[in-house]
């Protein structure tokens, strides 16, 4: 097995993630992370012109939060079907918590970071408007999906914005999602 260090670029971002999120982007000078990474503080600079080049590099690595809607679909279960597309968005923050920590403590100050997140939940929105759509076969109301995927969405951002406090239960949204799938069922389609 090798023991080999990552290259100075991917050193250069996770010493910045790491930084970033302890102390704030404002707060964290680049030669602390040139420190942490172990390079000399010019190629800090080579590689990203500006300390805002490595925010933008950042913001690129959050994981793609797109899936295919039958990874998570069950034909007929718009519940269980939510639940399974909450679980895999779940354990895709769990994979990228500092990022995600860094991120929307930066959104207020830096517009780059507030528009990638305004993107991301646009994103969202798409995914859990398509899960439900395919798991209710044509038997909701468009209206009602885009106002459900709108609401879960919301719920499921705030989570996320949340989640490094790490007080949360992990049953949370059973209720919303039953509530939501109950919701968009109860109504016949007109």
């Amino acid at each position: 097995m090798s023991t080999e260090e990552p290259p100075a670029k991917e050193r250069i971002l996770a010493a910045a993630e790491e930084l970033f999120a302890e102390s704030g982007f404002d707060a964290t000078p680049t030669s602390r992370i040139a420190d942490r990474a172990n390079v000399p503080k010019g190629l800090v600079h080579y590689y990203f012109r500006r300390k805002s080049d490595l925010l933008g590099a950042l913001i690129k690595r959050l994981p793609d939060e797109q899936l295919e809607p039958a990874l998570v679909v069950v034909p007929g279960d718009i519940a269980e079907s939510l639940r399974r597309l909450v679980r895999e968005l779940d354990a895709r923050l769990a994979r990228s918590r500092m990022l995600s920590h860094l991120l929307w403590r930066e959104a207020d100050t830096h517009r780059a970071v507030r528009d990638a997140l305004h993107e991301r939940f646009q994103q969202l929105v798409r995914q859990v408007r398509a899960v439900i759509l395919a798991a209710g076969e044509g038997g909701v109301a468009v209206e009602d999906v885009d106002s459900a995927a709108g609401l879960l969405a919301l719920a499921v951002s705030y989570r996320h914005s949340v989640a490094r406090h790490g007080d949360e239960p992990a049953d949370l949204m059973e209720r919303e999602l039953n509530f939501i799938a109950d919701a968009l069922m109860a109504r016949p389609v007109t």
